[in-house]
């Protein structure tokens, strides 16, 4: 099938983002949060972005007025109703998301493709709480999403071939490099990277070394772009709690358990560069 209208539920971090190229690619894309503060910060994410890359020459002025002028933003989910596919980047809860797609359900049309931008929920029982199970797949992006190539594209049980092909033909049209992953906690990225960054902890907490030269050896001895901790703070040190417990919970394997450090960290509101504080301080 065409996608011609992409519709995009949640306009944080992860929403805007999307939301921004898709209107690159030239589709047409409406994006929606729940109150108009929220839907305010969102869009001006996307200007800002826009702008600074006008002004550094990675942009043209031509690309930045044709990605606002394919956008637009609303408060209203009926304004989703003419969406040929949806993508969902709204808070990480079942429940929730389970609400918004069968608010959604009742207003599209039956040929609307679901999409879920979720990093570790099951796709399988996302889709299965649909009335279009077989129309329904995750399109896992990565932050910061105007950036990042990778896109994860994963099928549930209940995909069809057709959604497979369309999903994973839209990721490319945007300028993306999408992998097939499985309907497994984690995907593929998370799955190796979450219990690497869970052992770089456990072995600071062991007294491997200290937290920068830890980073300053995996940076320097590996190639890595940034250190574990370096990681965990632009990740959000919540978020991959959030993740390892989900991990944990299917296989029970250690290796996925977050360690004794990072639940308290959490606990005390350090929840990485988005806090103000982390292993680093902000």
């Amino acid at each position: 099938m065409t996608i011609k209208t992409v519709g995009v539920l949640g306009c944080g971090l992860m929403g805007s983002g999307i939301a921004q190229v898709c209107a690159a690619a030239g589709y047409r894309t409406i994006v929606r949060e729940v109150e108009e503060p929220f839907l305010e910060k969102g869009m001006e994410r996307i200007r800002k972005f826009l702008r600074d890359g006008v002004e550094k020459g990675k942009v043209t002025a031509e690309a930045e007025g044709k990605t606002l002028q394919n956008l637009s933003g609303t408060t209203a989910l009926a304004e989703l109703e003419s969406s040929d596919l949806i993508i969902e980047a709204i808070i990480e809860n079942v429940e929730e998301k389970t609400k918004a797609f069968a608010a959604l359900d009742a207003i599209v049309r039956s040929h609307t493709i679901f999409c879920s931008n979720t990093s570790s929920l099951c796709i399988t029982e996302l889709a299965s709480k649909t009335k279009r199970p077989d129309r329904f797949a995750g399109l896992h992006f990565f932050n910061p999403v105007p950036i990042m190539k990778l896109v994860e594209v994963i099928r549930a049980l209940t995909t069809s071939d057709e959604t497979y092909q369309t999903v994973f033909s839209f990721a490319q049209s945007l300028g993306k490099e999408p992998i097939t992953a499985p309907d497994k906690p984690g995907f593929i990225v998370n799955r190796l990277l979450v219990p690497y960054l869970l052992d770089a902890i456990r072995s600071y907490e062991h007294g491997l070394g200290t937290i920068e030269d830890i980073d300053k050896g995996m940076k320097l001895g590996c190639g890595y772009p940034m250190g574990p901790f370096t990681l965990l703070d632009f990740v959000g040190l919540d978020t991959t709690y959030y993740i390892a417990n989900i991990m944990f919970e299917e296989y029970r394997e250690p290796a996925y358990a977050p360690p004794p450090l990072l639940k308290r960290m959490v606990l005390a509101g350090r929840m990485g560069k988005k806090s103000g504080q982390g292993f680093y301080k902000y």
